[in-house]
């Protein structure tokens, strides 16, 4: 589970660092935020999948995601005393990510490139990563280390150099990480790799969902959701059946839900409402009917994730819904650790019902995302490496 997540120079985030739960509830008004920490996560969990350096690309550039104000934002300027203005920087540009773990800790920075005639001189390189054991970093503690092209794991009271030309869009995770040679970086890749994201579910009329789809055992949901019929059956055949259809009556009294052959080996829904004659195909249902039976598909899954995040899940659902979506994430998070990112007042009050809910609130000063009501001495202990 990640106990603390820290990100620096990234949008509208110049340094935060935040604890974190079993189940976290991230909050704040429009322009606060929410959505550049949550894109930030997105770039933490792309190292382990090699495309950090491509998302950047596509979000404009590294030079385009940097942290715009003043290096430092001092008193005078918070108080109103000064104006904002920017001076000399004591350090060079870089945007960090990293977490601290239960076991082991991650994090990476990443800055332009020396000036080059080369076509590709607006790629951002990685700088530095380290991994290290507990919670915070020290030099004694750290295990793995890439510093510019070179990679070395601490071998007894050494190192021992993994690699010394790895190039510097690659990050460490795409060049070692075996169970023999470096277990650490295999373990921590992994684990990373294990993140799961939801946020883009069709449910417009000609998404995939809502037309029979080729079924086979799926124990984790597509991040579409199109083959949401065959996530289903797998809950129903390997997962927790009667969790499911508690699920379905929960939000929709005297309903229920069947997956049919519909021939060629592809899978249907029939949806079964109170007072209805027949049932509905997946063609037929709502658009906040059938994100919810997404929902239900996804939190509800035989292969929990080690971390599930969900952007603004409330969207297309009727109010009313809200509190039975509340009570499947509390379900869901005793299974794996949740991160929740809403607006939605009654979302977020059921949610905070559960004693363990971790609920950050931003907002934001000057232009600089923060979290309410923390102060320095309130931040969790974080240390960036040299």
């Amino acid at each position: 589970m990640l106990k603390t997540l820290a990100v620096a120079n990234y949008r509208s985030i110049n340094k935060l660092v935040i604890p974190l739960g079993r189940l976290n509830l991230i909050t704040g008004p429009n322009g606060s935020g929410k959505s550049n920490l949550y894109r930030a996560l997105r770039l933490l969990a792309e190292t382990a999948q090699g495309g950090v350096v491509n998302a950047l690309a596509r979000e404009g550039g590294l030079e385009s995601t940097f942290w715009a104000g003043p290096e430092t934002l001092t008193r005078r300027m918070h108080n109103g005393d000064v104006a904002i203005e920017g001076s000399v920087r004591q350090s060079p540009m870089r945007l960090r990510m990293g977490f601290a773990g239960e076991e082991f800790s991650y994090s990476i920075a990443l800055g332009l490139p020396a000036p080059t005639r080369s076509f590709f001189s607006l790629d951002p390189e990685i700088k530095r990563e380290c991994i290290w054991a507990g919670p915070l970093y020290r030099p004694a503690s750290l295990l793995v280390d890439r510093n510019g092209p070179m990679i070395r794991a601490r071998e007894g009271l050494g190192w021992d150099v993994l690699a010394q030309h790895t190039p510097n869009f690659d990050s460490l995770f795409d060049q070692v990480g075996s169970l023999r040679s470096s277990p650490e970086v295999f373990q921590m890749r992994e684990f990373i790799r294990r993140w799961r994201f939801y946020d883009h579910f069709r449910s417009d009329a000609d998404a995939p969902v809502r037309q029979p789809q080729l079924g086979t055992r799926t124990p984790v949901l597509h991040h579409d959701g199109r083959d949401l019929a065959a996530a289903l059956q797998t809950i129903i055949e390997i997962g927790d059946p009667e969790a499911l259809h508690a699920a379905i009556s929960d939000a929709f009294p005297g309903a229920r839900l069947n997956v049919t052959p519909a021939g060629g080996g592809r899978f249907a829904i029939e949806f079964y409402q109170e007072g209805l004659l027949r049932p509905l195909s997946a063609a037929e249902l709502s658009d906040g009917t059938l994100r919810y039976l997404l929902l239900i598909a996804s939190l509800l899954t035989p292969r929990p994730p080690s971390l599930m995040v969900l952007n603004e899940p409330e969207t297309s659902l009727h109010p009313d819904l809200l509190p039975a979506l509340a009570r499947l994430i509390i379900r869901a998070s005793q299974q794996c650790q949740v991160w929740v990112v809403s607006h939605a007042r009654r979302l977020i009050s059921a949610l905070q019902e559960d004693p363990e809910c971790n609920c950050i609130v931003l907002e934001k000063t000057l232009g600089q995302t923060g979290i309410v009501g923390q102060r320095v001495l309130d931040e969790p202990a974080w240390n960036w490496p040299d």
